[in-house]
């Protein structure tokens, strides 16, 4: 069995956005040489996510919408997780639901995705460099 591990690094420079990062795990999958097996790609940041959705503008607008609903960034002290002097405790909530991972099938050499389907980081606390793991395994 192969193993194949890379880290792309990103710096959101608003405090929430998504990137479609589908291309650079297609790479990773290209530099790996596996034809089948699975693919991991993990938010090393527990202020940031990585899920599986449609690149489409509107949705990615609903989701900073409803994930703002669900745990709006102010007021900031509203959260006990600022005392500390953090001011991120919105970005550990909406990571929660958003998710840290996603694991996709890999077939022929090929991310066995169903239609529409595509990889996104997803950040909630930007404006730093972050990190996400890409973990390949197979034959």
């Amino acid at each position: 069995m192969k193993s194949y591990r890379q880290e792309l690094w990103f710096n959101v420079p608003e405090r929430m956005g998504f990137v479609n990062i589908t291309p650079e795990v297609e790479t990773a999958l290209r530099e790996s040489r596996v034809r089948e097996g699975l693919v991991l790609v993990n938010a090393m940041h527990i202020t940031a996510s990585v899920f599986i959705n449609d690149d489409e503008h509107g949705l990615h607008n609903d989701y900073r919408q409803w994930l703002e609903r669900l745990a709006p960034h102010e007021p900031i002290r509203q959260y006990r997780h600022n005392d500390t002097g953090e001011d991120n405790a919105d970005a550990h909530m909406k990571r929660q639901v958003m998710g840290r991972e996603v694991v996709v099938a890999v077939t022929e050499a090929q991310l066995d995705f169903g239609p529409w389907e595509q990889i996104f980081y997803g950040e909630f606390d930007g404006r730093r460099r972050k990190r996400v793991l890409v973990k390949i395994i197979g034959e």
